[in-house]
């Protein structure tokens, strides 16, 4: 008889047991676990590494917490890096800190702002990087605190509900989430890191710029503090929550941007948009995407090169396709279009990142 107790008891226990990890499972699918707050070990257990430290409030050893009401004005320039780095540090590759050498050279009057969410300090290959890109006195870098940011936004309840965990790209998607946040809290400009700044940006706001007949490309937009700006970045943003798609990988990026002009502008066609959307501007793809991304290695081929660079010398800036691009090599001072670009656009980078850019 005791020899039975003692198995229905361990029967019982391991059921409730099981109910236990059911009801945690459940709840996570449907997004009610992992709020912010320190995390136990079994919820970090369960968080994906990718995506871990969009829920890390940790600040030991970490970069100085961004501050927007610091910011006036909307003469700024973000970039964002959405990658959540482990025990190595931080890590920003060449290219990425060339996006930012470009940026600030071609605009020494705009705060560049690069935006983190990672904790932890930057990998020593990232610190020689950024010893030159702290020559330039506009760069700032700043952590980000999601849980922080989201407050008194439009996003603040929709982050709460766990939504954006249904992410098949999370890395990706924080990055849509972040450029429309970011614009809508404060005016300024949205650059992805593979966008090289060509030109100047000073004098320009409230843009963005067409990829292709179809989509408005959303590496580069600008959501200013005028009265057309401010009503793009509160429309892209309420796309974005009530609109949101984890299994579309362009659905909270490219396509909230598209979807807005279309009701904003009134206009079926992106070609009827382009210099007449109530003084918000769509630039041509020339301007961003002169290279389309089936093109992409234009940028690396000495074949052709002099028709390449043709083709983006009235662009205001590159987007080079880093998703596609990224492992296709560049040794230093050779003569593809990305190398001859580099060397003008971001000359301290790209003499001093070794022998491969």
């Amino acid at each position: 008889m005791e020899k039975m107790k003692r198995k229905f008891g361990i029967i019982c226990g391991l059921s409730g047991i099981l109910c236990l990890l059911w009801v945690f499972f459940n709840n996570i699918s449907n997004g009610s676990v992992i709020n912010e707050g320190v995390l136990n070990i079994e919820e970090k257990l369960i968080i994906n590494k990718e995506i871990f430290c969009y829920f890390d409030p940790s600040r030991t050893d970490s970069i100085e917490p961004f501050n927007e009401k610091d910011i006036t004005g909307d003469n700024n320039i973000f970039f964002i890096e959405t990658s959540c780095f482990g025990d190595g540090g931080i890590v920003l590759d060449a290219r990425q800190c060339c996006s930012i050498e470009s940026a600030a050279k071609m605009n020494p009057k705009m705060k560049i702002y690069l935006l983190i969410l990672s904790p932890s300090n930057f990998a020593p290959s990232t610190q020689k990087l950024l010893t030159h890109l702290e020559q330039y006195k506009n760069i700032v870098i700043r952590r980000i605190f999601m849980g922080d940011y989201v407050k008194n936004s439009p996003l603040e309840d929709w982050w709460a509900s766990g939504k954006f965990k249904t992410s098949n790209w999370p890395k990706h998607h924080m990055s849509d989430v972040l450029r429309f946040l970011t614009l809508w809290k404060i005016p300024g400009i949205y650059m992805d890191l593979d966008v090289v700044t060509l030109s100047s940006f000073e004098n320009l706001r409230d843009f963005v710029g067409a990829e292709d007949l179809d989509t408005i490309a959303s590496c580069v937009m600008s959501f200013g503090s005028s009265e057309i700006g401010r009503k793009i970045a509160d429309a892209c943003i309420d796309d974005l929550k009530n609109n949101f798609r984890g299994d579309i990988w362009r659905n909270n990026g490219p396509d909230v941007i598209t979807r807005i002009l279309h009701k904003i502008c009134q206009a079926d066609a992106i070609a009827n948009m382009i210099d007449s959307c109530h003084g918000f501007t769509i630039f041509s793809p020339w301007e961003f995407t002169p290279i389309y991304y089936s093109n992409w290695k234009k940028y690396f081929e000495v074949k052709d090169k002099d028709e390449t660079l043709k083709l983006i010398n009235d662009s205001l800036a590159i987007h080079t396709w880093n998703k596609l691009s990224h492992s296709e090599p560049i040794k230093v001072g050779s003569p593809v279009p990305y190398g001859i670009i580099a060397n003008q656009y971001c000359p301290k980078i790209y003499n001093n990142c070794g022998s491969w850019f």
